[in-house]
């Protein structure tokens, strides 16, 4: 029997400009707005008459990405939630300059890479499984005019408990954590809360941890309603744990930068050790 697959909406919401086909993956143009606090060095220019050339107001960003995987390769493709937290970094630039972040669950690093723009180090990690790492490490040296920093990427698989120590040196070093779209398996979600668990309590330095994800509501003969169950059991995992966080649903009333869909089920977690 051939193995399920699963494709993001965000291929299918719009046409968009592919470079090249590589096998089951795709390079594709990603355009994105300038904050005005972020206009490209030598924006301002003038012609051979001395006239002003209008200033570029448009980036983009080139991702390689797989279409359509299995359900433990999703990390291969785009969703918005990765989208969505761009956004809030860019809008908020204050609370990333120079600051060391760190990426849980990277996929094909957008995230990261958008983290990169303000950013004095951007850590970007995943499971070390199948194309993943080498696919972002691609996607940093495609996107590096736009990388301000250092930008390391490492394996990190929710699962494993025994982290090597160059990776513990880079979670201690950072006091900001993103993930986005990793909120989509029971057991994953498990893993993924008690990763968080570890890097909060690992000391006492105050951290602030972002997750972006889409509520995916299914009907329930049990509750006669729809549910969103992957975001339940994530909220769920936090208070079996009974962990003292203080978890806040970000306004999503920031500027939205990126191309795509920002549909109402999308959300965006802040949280804080108490």
């Amino acid at each position: 029997m051939a193995s399920f697959k699963i494709t993001s909406e965000v291929h299918a919401e719009r046409s968009r400009s592919h470079e090249n086909w590589r096998q089951n993956y795709v390079v594709t143009q990603f355009a994105f707005a300038y904050p005005p606090h972020m206009k490209p060095k030598n924006s301002v220019k003038y012609d051979h008459e001395g006239d002003l050339v209008l200033q570029r107001k448009e980036g983009k960003l080139l991702i390689e990405h797989s279409i359509c995987t299995q359900l433990e390769l999703v990390g291969l493709q785009l969703w918005r939630g990765a989208f969505l937290l761009a956004d809030y970094i860019m809008a908020n630039p204050q609370e990333f300059e120079h600051q060391n972040v760190v990426e849980l669950g990277s996929g094909v690093g957008l995230t990261s890479i958008a983290a990169a723009m303000l950013a004095r180090e951007v850590t970007c990690t995943d499971i070390d499984l199948g194309e993943i790492l080498p696919l972002i490490k691609r996607n940093v040296e495609r996107n590096s005019k736009y990388i301000r920093g250092k930008f390391n990427v490492m394996a990190l698989n929710f699962k494993d408990t025994d982290w090597p120590t160059s990776l513990k040196r880079k979670l201690a070093e950072s006091r900001i954590i993103l993930a986005a779209d990793v909120i989509y398996d029971d057991s994953i979600t498990d893993h993924f809360v008690s990763t968080l668990e570890k890097i909060l309590h690992s000391d006492d330095t105050k951290r602030t941890v972002y997750v972006a994800l889409e509520k995916r509501f299914v009907f329930t003969i049990a509750h006669l309603d729809s549910v969103a169950p992957s975001y339940e059991e994530f909220r769920r995992c936090i208070a079996r744990r009974r962990l003292k966080w203080t978890l806040e649903e970000v306004n999503l009333n920031f500027p939205q930068y990126f191309k795509y869909d920002r549909v109402k089920e999308l959300v965006l977690i802040k949280i804080h050790k108490t």
